[in-house]
Formats: C-alpha cells, structure tokens, sequence
C-alpha cells in the first residue's frame, strides 16, 4: 500500500486567493471592455511602469531588438524552433480531411480549417520564457492560422531582445510589449489599436490564467493552466541526485509547484530527499525551489510498478519523468499525464525548451480530460453532408422523420418530409411521420 515519506504541507489558503485574483481580473476586464486603449496603458503604467507610444513594435524596433542578441542566442533559437517545427509538421500530417459514402448517395466529411486569428501570450517578468515564443506562435503558424499577435510584458523598461527575436523568427505577424491581464485581456477584447483575436494561447502568471478562464467563450483557449508540476517515477536503478535534480528542475518555477517522487525503493527514496537539501544549498533559484518543495513536495513509497502506475493516474501530473527497468509498462498503461519523459536520457527540461514537444501542459488534473496545446488545438474539424440522389434523400427522410416525432419536434419532421414527398415519390402529410 502506498504511503507518504514527505507529505505535502497543503493548499490551505488558496481558496481565499483564488476568490481574490477572480475578482480582481474580472474588475480589470470589465475596464479594457469599457475603456479600451486608455485602460490598457493605464494597467500598463501601473503594473509595469510602461507607457510607449505604441505598445506594437515596429519593423525597425524589431530589428534593432534582435541586433541585441547575440549570434549564438540566436542560433540556439533556430534550432529550438526548427525541432518545434518538424514536430508539429508530423502532428498535421496526421490530420487529414475525410470524405466517404457511407450510404448509397450519402457522402459525409469534415475538413480540418485553422483558426483564424490568435494571440499568444509569452511570460517574461521574473522569467522571460522564450521557449513560450516556440511553443505558441511556430505551432500556430505550421496550423496555417492567418493572423498571429505576439505579446510579452517589458523587461528591464524594454523589450526583450531574445523574446522578440524568437517571436519574429517563429512567424509572429504583429508583436506586443505587453504584459499581465491587460495583454491577454487587450488581444482577446479588442480596443481602438488592437483587433481581437480568436483564440488565446500560452501561460502566465494565476491573473493571466484566471483571464483566460474568464474570456474562454468569447475567444478559445489552449487549456486552464495553474503552477507547474512535476512527478518522478524511479526506482533503485537511479540515484537520488538524478531523481532530485529533476525536482527541483520544476519546483523553482515558483513557490507553489508539486514536485513527486513515486519510487519502490525507499533508500531511493531516502537519498533524494538528502540531496534535494544538499542542491538547496547551492541551487542559485533555491528560495523559490525550496518553498515549493517544503509546502508542496511529496516522497511516496510503493509495494509495486502497479502501484506506481495506480498513483500516478490518480495525481495526473503535468510532467512525469519515468526512470524504471521497464518504462514502456508506463508509457503503455499510464492514462493521465500531459507529458511522458521517459528514461534517464530525457528530462523535463529538453521538453520545455528544445526537443520539440509543446511544453503548454495540462495541470490540476486536467490531465485526465485533455492533452497540452499542439498543432491540432488550432485547428476546427468541421463536418459537411451532401446528398447526391433522390433515393437516398427519401430514405434518410423518412427515418429522420419518425425520429423527429419520436422527440416531438414537428418541424423538424417537416423539414425530412418534404424531401420524401419530392424525392421519393410518397405522398406525406404535413407533420406526420413518414411511416
């Protein structure tokens, strides 16, 4: 039976903060609505000291953006986004339209259609992800949306060069320095300078994430995101510094993210939690990674790799690095997870910044409803009927019009009736079954 060698501390508190980041973004919302481009710079000034003159940066802004960053930054880049690239690209080749007869004269199909219009939102106060940049804008883009909106908060009263860069090299049509509700809040609303889009993607902060989930609706969105998490699965033929080091890896996104150890073995277990305090102790992000670890990690020791298999589904974890003798047993049987790493070689951070895989995951158990944002969230599987023959119209009708009646719904019979009598040569009463 499972059983906890370090439990999480708990979420007492969250309640009352989750009540409280609500109601201020439904405020700050309701502002850009009414005010449009004034609230928008208002928010700015207050929040980040940042008031241009256009919050949308130029051809030559851009360009002396990226002349800031150096060569090998920007080549790093490239790479990064090129794995992104061709990954998405195998994803959407994956999708294909579909039209098949699957009555005599019945042809049915769907046609996968990109979004129209996105805007995608890149974190950078406290971090600047540039990663982000890759994951929402290069995959859109493979997708075939028309128009991609970029934005990122000022960094050091500026943009930032290497977000900017990675913005336009992934194919961003315009770019935002903006950042906090009122970027998402100003791409999805619209205001006088501002189109609004119809679809927002990307993580932020819990005021960004609490605004997607108020706009979801009015504009889509790629997923409901909350703090990063992550859950080790290991057992004895790892050591505690590689099982530590992947949780702290995660934990120093911020002060509230899991970190898990599910192991069978406790002198695994034992060992990584004294080297979590040993890394704490040089880590450079170790006040972050450490109140995260305190409040949030967990060390849970189990009889059995099925019994692993069972916690795991029930945590459903946004990240699970899986380093066991037999990891495809997870990989095959494992239902709940946005991201599988699977042995040593691997990691979570290869999937956050470079390897290809979209690092825009399902947390708070989301995981067991949906996958992380790909090229696929971008596009709308839309279906069409066509009908080609009159005999097929007349017996399609006339089922369609007994379960019609069957619901109660008259008109709608009407609607199959007048095809049989037209196609099929029968003479139907108004609003009876054709029977």
């Amino acid at each position: 039976m499972a059983r906890h060698l370090k439990k999480a501390a708990g979420a007492e508190g969250r309640a009352e903060a989750d009540a409280k980041v609500r109601a201020t973004v439904e405020q700050i919302l309701a502002d850009i609505e009414a005010r449009g481009d004034a609230a928008v710079r208002m928010l700015s000034e207050k929040f980040d000291n940042w008031s241009p003159e256009s919050f949308r940066l130029s051809e030559q802004e851009i360009e002396q953006a990226i002349a800031k960053v150096p060569k090998s930054d920007l080549d790093d880049i490239r790479f990064a986004q090129a794995q992104v690239r061709n990954f998405a690209e195998k994803q959407k080749a994956c999708l294909l339209d579909l039209e098949v007869e699957t009555l005599p004269g019945v042809i049915l199909g769907h046609r996968n259609i990109p979004v129209d219009s996105v805007g995608c939102y890149v974190p950078g106060g406290k971090y600047p992800m540039v990663a982000s940049a890759h994951m929402s804008v290069v995959t859109a883009k493979v997708a075939g949306v028309r128009r991609i909106l970029a934005a990122a908060p000022p960094f050091q009263n500026g943009p930032h060069p290497a977000i900017v860069a990675a913005m336009h090299f992934a194919g961003a049509d315009e770019i935002l320095v903006l950042g906090g509700v009122q970027a998402v809040g100003a791409m999805a609303l619209g205001t006088e300078t501002i189109a609004p889009v119809d679809m927002l993607v990307g993580p932020g902060n819990a005021f960004v994430a609490e605004a997607k989930r108020q706009l979801f609706g009015r504009v889509g969105i790629d997923l409901f995101a909350g703090p990063t998490e992550t859950l080790v699965i290991a057992d004895d033929t790892v050591d505690g510094e590689i099982c530590a080091t992947d949780l702290l890896g995660q934990a120093e996104h911020g002060p509230t993210s899991p970190a898990i150890l599910l192991t069978t073995s406790e002198a695994l277990a034992r060992d990584t939690m004294a080297e979590v305090e040993r890394l704490l102790a040089i880590l450079p992000t170790a006040p972050i990674a450490r109140e995260a670890w305190e409040n949030f990690g967990e060390v849970i020791l189990c009889d059995s790799d099925e019994e692993m298999l069972a916690e795991a589904d029930r945590i459903a974890s946004e990240h699970v690095q899986v380093m066991t003798r037999d990891p495809d047993f997870f990989l095959n049987n494992m239902c709940n997870y946005g991201a599988l790493f699977i042995g040593p070689r691997t990691n979570v951070a290869f999937g956050d910044k470079v390897i290809g895989t979209n690092h825009t995951l399902p947390t708070r158990k989301a995981a067991r409803y949906t996958g992380g944002l790909w090229v696929g969230k971008f596009l709308k599987t839309c279906t069409y009927q066509r009908v080609l023959t009159d005999e097929a119209s007349a017996r399609v009708g006339e089922y369609c019009s007994r379960l019609c009646v069957l619901e109660g719904f008259l008109g709608h019979a009407e609607q199959a009736n007048v095809r049989v009598r037209r196609y099929g040569r029968r003479n139907v009463p108004y609003a009876t079954a054709a029977r």
